[in-house]
């Protein structure tokens, strides 16, 4: 058993196929504009891109988010309300290159599709521009600041109690671009339903087992490095916010998948026991640049430079 840092090292592996590198990173959206004319700027948005698959977190604004962790009997009708509208998944994604498409997702909180339209993506500097064919919304997204770093992307199949061999996740996965990370751990049962999450959710208040069946998911995004470990700075689980994102040691290879995709299997241990992750690799890359610049044409580049005395008068990096 190895640390990540020190297994990526080891044996990088590139995915052979995906996402270009332009659209890896860690993208927090800016805003949604819709098409009645009105725009969000508060919801919390994070879009984490591996080579082929996504991960997905959205939360209100901090002052109307549910922060304390408790037992999910305790929490208030009015609480898990709140609760019941977070979005979190992962989802395999593809690009034909001008359409961005998210298939059936492998973990969701949520179970019906809130976001079923594909994306038409255009980037510029550091500005992910998405228009949905439909012409409801355009979201403008911001590609996070990160220092050149690795790349990994892990989709989990399941997490067992090395004690009982009892299941606690199944479906999920993680995924690492430079300063940012993000874990995803599904349900350990699937939900028999597509129907909206919050009306049976609002049914079970006070019903501490129907609550864990529904509630017991978690995506969160950190920030951090390899080396000190990731910080949570937001999450779909109370209480998340300022913890280790996962331990970053215990990691080895696992026998590899029938076409030669490396496994791995992680082994750690908390307060309620000693577990083992197992994860299919997406890919293991030790460096990306994640640069918030796009190339331009020389002419374009000339007028920039000519009217800089102007077009550069209030510049300054949004994220």
């Amino acid at each position: 058993m190895m640390n990540l840092q020190t297994l990526l090292a080891s044996r990088p592996w590139r995915a052979p196929q995906g996402m270009p590198d332009w659209m890896m990173g860690f993208w927090k959206r800016y805003s949604i504009s819709f098409a009645d004319g009105r725009s969000d700027l508060k919801t919390h948005v994070c879009w984490l891109q591996s080579r082929n698959f996504t991960i997905d977190l959205r939360l209100p604004q901090l002052s109307d988010q549910v922060i304390h962790k408790k037992a999910w009997a305790e929490y208030s009708a009015a609480e898990l309300a709140v609760l019941a509208d977070y979005e979190g998944w992962l989802a395999p994604s593809s690009w034909d290159g001008r359409i961005l498409q998210w298939h059936a997702a492998e973990a969701s909180l949520q179970r019906h599709n809130r976001w079923p339209e594909p994306a038409q993506l255009q980037r510029i500097g550091n500005c992910m521009m998405e228009f949905c064919p439909s012409n409801a919304y355009v979201e403008d997204w911001r590609l996070q600041a990160s220092v050149p770093g690795p790349l990994i992307g892990l989709r989990l199949l399941e997490e067992r109690s090395l004690a009982t061999a009892q299941r606690r996740h199944r479906g999920g996965g993680l995924i690492v671009c430079g300063d940012y990370a993000a874990l995803v751990l599904g349900r350990a049962h699937s939900v028999d339903s597509t129907q909206p999450l919050k009306p049976e959710v609002l049914a079970a208040v006070g019903q501490q087992d129907k609550l864990a069946a529904l509630l017991d998911f978690e995506t969160s995004v950190a920030k951090g490095s390899l080396s000190r470990g990731y910080e949570v700075i937001l999450s779909s689980r109370p209480g998340r916010m300022g913890q280790a994102l996962l331990s970053l040691e215990g990691f080895a290879f696992g026998p590899d998948q029938a076409d030669g995709t490396p496994s791995l299997v992680q082994r750690f241990a908390d307060e309620h026991g000693e577990w083992e992750r197992v994860f299919v690799v997406d890919t293991l890359e030790t460096r990306l640049a994640f640069s918030p610049t796009t190339p331009w044409q020389a002419e374009a580049q000339a007028w920039y430079s000519q009217e800089a005395a102007t077009l550069g008068r209030y510049l300054q990096q949004l994220y």
